[in-house]
């Protein structure tokens, strides 16, 4: 093979690019495990792993070493037959975890194995679980067998107040190090097979890389996706032995987990990779995986994580909301740099296909380059959107004003999908654009309630048009309605509130307040049915209500719920709401307790720069913004873990799949409902009446499309998580000539505003 030198990168003839999706294993080496399935097991073990707290106590991890090096390798290894596959037993949890931790680290282990068995220990490539179920209880029988003194679980104490013994320092150093390994590779779409079968791809091209320049780069640092399928085959330690036996010297170039690395360095592998394929190395779901010296990565403005349960489907109106993380990068044809083409005056923008057709996110060209990849936008999208088109555009008079389209090309999500490593190239005269994306995986729902007509007791709205249907008998009782509307501005539910009872006869009735133990909350799953424009019925299915309830000494307010929830509300002696303070007790038996916690908390808190933090802080803030989060805690999660996020003042909702949108609502409006009363002030609009215009969908839909802080500098509130802007992202639908109209404008057979009045605020 020619020499290669990266000074400058210079390569002989024989070293041009070739498509990543090319390799074979004649050109690289032979896998002999089946990393896309063994990466989907292992990730879903390492989350059992940082579920289970008592597994990374000092004690317990002491213990496990001892069980792993006394009793499980010996009994392994008597097992093992050298030249034939491990067998099939897997051993207890515990153990399990210190053996994938000692693999980790491939020079250590083999070295454990030479010296103690003088034979490396393998691991079965056991994918579903009826064989891991298998594997396990034949290692029970045998491990009882052979230890008939030694229990086959972990069962040290944890409180014991003498230290334990620590047998193999350099061991327990390493399970350690890998006890936060998960939060690397919890993103949801990991666990997807495209992603996978990508990401192993794209391992193939690393090994392949590092084979044809190992001997002249000091260190290659591995992407994320790649890094996960390096781990996943040092795993299996003798098919990783066996497989990369003819490059076992480059392969501690490699930058491993919890190693910081130089810009320079990662500049570098880049530099290769690009040369080797003509692809940028990152890509949507492989950012750079090791940490970088002196560098703070942004975090993502979005939380997902994977949900093994939506208790929503059971809601026939509400549709799953599905994103993805998309990446663009943009490279200059050295073609143009030939000929001398003016790029001055032209200029690229990236626009999506669908629900956020306003968006417009321009770059100049001084911002690429002829001789590597840079990325353009980095982004995430909600499938709805379809894909994302680029365009080139001519420049006429002012800064990106006045511009001529003068080409395009489309990025469609389900072809994206179908490509290899999950990336398209396309060329734009002599522009050429790599986009890249992650598997779509279900995200939090989006729901908000916007202000609708007064309906009667049946669910019919209050109208002539209705009236007329009814052979113009009175409508009865009053209540005030406000429809939930998903992210996509679907209508999902019906909110009713009871204000009052009676009929409104011209001159003669008027409808009059209910008591306040009959002013009910109440849910109906689906849409209006609409009979003449913009009038109709609401949904017969009531799926939740709330009940005002007397409350017990120290709380101002209660409410039965109809999930059988309790809410208790204190106001505190402060007039301005500070002292809020809330319970939510469950009357059912359930292996988990919820809290209420006043102001945005945990991963909803918004990331502050140093200016930000330097600034006094306004103390009425939390207080007004009428953000409350829902924190579920449980075994695994013993210090909290927030679920759900309300605004009470805007009637939104943000909530994982594993919680109950109709719980979240009712909620909201009990919260509202109580200080709206307790405060004496309409702090939420509960007296608007009537529906509010709403932007044409499509144009900018709630939620649709969110920049990476990579890519966000001086971004719309409308691309950024709707809670960093709650009032102006919400507020956008609203009309304000309407909202601004005088209250005399009501009709009088609504029932006139001072019963709304009694209703809601005395």
């Amino acid at each position: 093979m020619a020499n290669h030198t990266l000074n400058g990168m210079s390569l002989s003839s024989s070293s041009s690019t070739m498509s990543l999706s090319e390799i074979s294993e004649s050109e690289t080496i032979h896998l002999g495990v089946d990393l896309a399935s063994a990466a989907r097991r292992n990730i879903g073990f390492l989350r059992s792993v940082n579920e289970c707290q008592w597994l990374h106590q000092r004690e317990t991890i002491a213990e496990a070493i001892r069980r792993y090096d006394e009793m499980w390798m010996p009994l392994i290894s008597d097992l093992t037959v050298e030249g034939s596959s491990p067998p099939m037993v897997l051993p207890p949890f515990d153990v399990e975890w210190v053996w994938f931790c000692h693999t980790l680290n491939p020079v250590a282990y083999r070295k454990y194995c030479e010296s103690r068995f003088s034979k490396l220990i393998g691991k079965p490539a056991i994918f579903n679980e009826e064989n891991e179920e298998y594997a396990l209880m034949r290692c029970k029988e045998i491990w009882v067998q052979r230890y008939p003194s030694e229990p086959f679980e972990n069962e040290v104490e944890s409180d014991s107040e003498d230290p334990p013994l620590i047998n193999y320092e350099d061991l327990f150093n390493e399970v350690q190090k890998h006890k936060f390994l998960y939060s690397k590779l919890s993103e949801p779409y990991l666990c997807e097979l495209v992603y996978l079968i990508a990401a192993r791809q794209r391992y193939r091209g690393f090994l392949y890389m590092m084979q044809r320049f190992g001997d002249g780069c000091f260190r290659f640092v591995p992407a994320l996706d790649i890094l996960l399928m390096m781990l996943t085959h040092q795993s299996y330690p003798a098919v990783y032995v066996e497989d990369l036996k003819d490059m076992w010297n480059y392969m501690g170039k490699v930058v491993g987990l919890r190693e910081t690395v130089k810009e320079k360095e990662v500049e570098e592998t880049k530099k290769i990779w690009e040369r080797t394929f003509d692809q940028p190395y990152e890509k949507a779901g492989g950012g750079i995986g090791g940490e970088l010296d002196k560098v703070i990565l942004a975090k993502p403005p979005i939380y997902w994580e994977v949900s093994d349960v939506d208790v929503n489907t059971k809601y026939k109106s509400m549709i799953p909301r599905f994103l993805l993380e998309v990446c663009v990068f943009v490279r200059l044809n050295a073609q143009m740099k030939a000929t001398n083409v003016d790029t001055k005056h032209n200029f690229l923008r990236l626009r999506m296909v669908r629900c956020h057709r306003e968006l417009k996110l321009n770059q100049s060209f001084p911002n690429f380059s002829y001789d590597s990849w840079r990325k353009a936008w980095h982004l995430y999208c909600e499938f709805g959107t379809r894909g994302i088109m680029v365009e080139l555009r001519g420049r006429g008079g002012h800064f990106f004003k006045g511009s001529k389209l003068l080409n395009s090309k489309e990025f469609y999500w389900n072809d994206l999908l179908k490509a290899p490593s999950i990336a398209l190239t396309r060329e734009i005269d002599q522009v050429r654009i790599v986009a890249s994306i992650t598997p779509p995986v279900q995200a939090p729902y989006l729901l908000k309630c916007v202000p609708d007509r007064v309906t009667d007791d049946s669910g019919a709205m209050i109208s002539d048009v209705i009236l007329k249907l009814n052979n113009h008998r009175p409508q009865k009782g009053r209540w005030l309605s406000r429809t939930v509307l998903d992210h996509a501005g679907r209508e999902c539910f019906v909110v009713r509130i009871r204000v009052g009872g009676g009929f409104w006869r011209r001159g003669a009735e008027t409808p009059s307040a209910v008591n306040r133990e009959e002013r009910i909350i109440e849910i109906r799953e689906g849409s209006w049915s609409y009979v003449a424009g913009s009038i109709g019925r609401a949904p017969e299915k009531v799926v939740g209500t709330a009940t005002p309830k007397e409350c017990p000494e120290q709380w101002q307010a209660a409410w039965h719920f109809s999930t059988g929830d309790e809410l208790l509300i204190n106001w505190g002696s402060s007039t301005s709401g500070s002292g809020l303070s809330f319970c939510l007790r469950s009357q059912e038996s359930s292996d988990s307790s919820l809290m209420l916690l006043r102001g945005r908390k945990m991963q909803y808190q918004e990331e502050t720069s140093k200016e930000t933090r330097s600034k006094p802080a306004d103390p009425d803030r939390e207080v007004d913004d009428g953000f409350v989060t829902l924190v579920r805690f449980t075994e695994e999660n013993p210090t909290g873990r927030a679920t759900a996020l309300l605004n009470w003042k805007l009637l939104v909702v943000e909530l994982l799949p594993e919680e109950d949108a109709v719980l979240m609502l009712l909620l909201c409006v009990s919260i509202l409902r109580t200080v709206s009363e307790m405060s004496k002030e309409d702090v939420g609009s509960l007296l608007m009446r009537r529906r509010l215009k709403e932007a044409k969908l499509g144009a900018r839909d709630w939620g649709s499309v969110m920049l990476h802080p990579s890519s966000s500098a001086g971004a719309s509130p409308y691309l950024q998580p709707w809670y960093w802007n709650a009032n102006t992202v919400i507020a956008q639908d609203e009309d304000a000539s309407i909202t601004r109209q005088p209250t005399s404008n009501y009709s009088p057979v609504d029932g006139g505003d001072l019963l709304y009045k009694r209703g809601i605020i005395t």
